[in-house]
């Protein structure tokens, strides 16, 4: 009876090595496609222009970038501007002065969207959709330098960041009550918008939009009512950084963004507030797009874009759900690593963007700086913005090319040749197919999977022999 005990506790510890094994494997899985979720990858560059600002230091040692305090806007609870989770919306201003006393600059923060209860739930319990989770306070780099070396333009003007907390680039108006939800981000641009006129922004005589990513989609869709709130003699216009989302086809044949897409808008009501000259003749969902929006902007715009945008690349073009069997892992993560039909792809999403923005530049009011880089959000970071080796076109950074637009100075239309032919370019990289601000597992969890990978390999079938004999000597 004892023998067949131990038999028993054998064949069990076996399987427990398997079942442990199989579940780690099954963690990781969960956690690789978690990290290819839309809220993580759409939020990288707000994650890595706020990590890479900061240098290395001890904690005794001031930060070598202005450190700028969050401040909540107080006024939004009664106006039913909160983020998902009901919490106060907030912002970021640090204050201009001499000659940029009366000019505002608004960077509408980016990062993704949530389509969905679930993700919107989950949004809830982060930076992006509550302002528990918010940093106290954030670097200001690249547009938002207050250092004429680093921003020659913007430097002395009144900066603000607008912290991007509702999941529909600031222009849902809905709620769920079951899941406590409240989609408020027109609300919030309002009353953010109403607060900083309080604050001394009625009184600008220059003022400029902008926005990275999910950001840049917002300075798109709220650009003319930013014009309203001035006079005629206020200069006044807006920037797109990496907002030209397209409703590109897929790897699979499929249209993973307008998907996407769709969940936004239907779930927050997005379509009360996208503009009548496209919902008039279009659907909602293609009215989200930026293809069907910028050539009916009144208001002077400029769009700074990668050709080969590395988000879309990664969460639109190629997402692991339209390359289930991972043919496309290694080009989506390294460019240098696509093959000749891949790159063909990748040629045909850039001519989709040059149709999409042909409209657009015809008008002289209006400006562009279109790279052939595998890049997203190029303003907020001061190595893309404006640095010693910074990416240029026509011997220009895109700093400069901003500023030149912005006053100006000289008409910038300037849209790159196809790949490769830019050695300026700062190409996004990933590793092992992840973004690189992605929600990785650890070292130590990957060192635990492959043990007990090796040990379900090894032992089980030696444990599992010896099970076996000692149960044919007990019979």
């Amino acid at each position: 009876m004892k023998q067949q005990q131990k038999v028993s506790v054998c064949c069990c510890l076996g399987l427990l090595v398997v079942a442990l094994a199989a579940a780690l494997k099954e963690k990781e899985k969960e956690q690789v496609l978690w990290s290819k979720s839309w809220l993580d990858l759409a939020d990288k560059d707000a994650a890595d222009s706020a990590s890479s600002a900061l240098p290395a230091q001890t904690q005794t040692q001031p930060p070598l970038n202005l450190m700028v305090p969050l401040t909540l806007i107080n006024s939004a609870a009664s106006k039913g501007a909160v983020c998902l989770d009901g919490t106060l919306p907030g912002y970021h201003l640090h204050p201009g002065y001499g000659s940029g006393a009366n000019s505002w600059l608004i960077q509408l923060e980016g990062g993704g969207w949530c389509n969905s209860i679930r993700n919107c739930v989950y949004r809830k319990t982060t930076r992006r959709g509550s302002s528990k989770f918010m940093e106290k306070q954030l670097p200001f780099t690249g547009i938002l330098s207050n250092k004429a070396e680093e921003n020659p333009d913007f430097f002395n003007w009144n900066r603000v960041k607008l912290r991007y907390c509702d999941g529909a680039s600031f222009s849902g108006d809905s709620q769920n009550e079951a899941a406590q939800l409240h989609f408020r981000g027109q609300r919030i641009w309002l009353a953010a918008m109403e607060e900083l006129m309080s604050k001394g922004m009625q009184k600008a005589d220059q003022a400029l939009l902008s926005g990275c990513s999910a950001g840049g989609l917002a300075s798109i869709l709220h650009c003319d009512e930013f014009q309203d709130l001035f006079p005629e003699t206020t200069r006044v216009k807006c920037l797109s950084d990496a907002g030209m989302f397209l409703d590109a086809i897929d790897v699979s044949g499929g249209h993973t963004l307008k998907n996407l897409f769709a969940g936004v808008v239907s779930l927050q009501e997005v379509q009360k507030n996208l503009p009548k000259t496209c919902i008039d003749h279009l659907d909602p969902t293609s009215c989200f797009f930026p293809q069907n929006l910028v050539a009916n902007v009144k208001t002077p715009m400029f769009l700074l874009n990668a050709a080969y945008d590395a988000w879309q690349v990664q969460a639109s073009l190629a997402p692991t759900s339209a390359d289930p069997r991972g043919l496309w892992s290694a080009c989506k993560s390294n460019h240098a690593l696509c093959n000749s039909s891949q790159i063909q792809f990748f040629q045909d999403f850039r001519n989709q963007m040059l149709n999409a923005v042909r409209d657009f530049s015809m008008s002289t009011k209006n400006g562009l700086f279109i790279n052939s880089c595998f890049a997203h959000c190029q303003s907020e970071r001061q190595d893309t913005w404006f640095a010693d080796d910074s990416p240029v076109l026509g011997n220009r950074a895109i700093a400069l090319s901003v500023g030149d637009w912005y006053f100006d100075r000289l008409p910038v239309k300037a849209i790159d040749c196809a790949y490769p032919c830019d050695n300026t370019c700062h190409n996004l990289m990933f590793n092992e197919d992840l973004s690189s601000s992605s929600m990785t597992y650890s070292q130590s969890t990957r060192l635990s999977f492959t043990v007990l990978n090796l040990l379900s390999a090894l032992m089980v079938p030696i444990i599992c022999s010896r099970c076996i004999m000692r149960f044919h000597s007990v019979k």
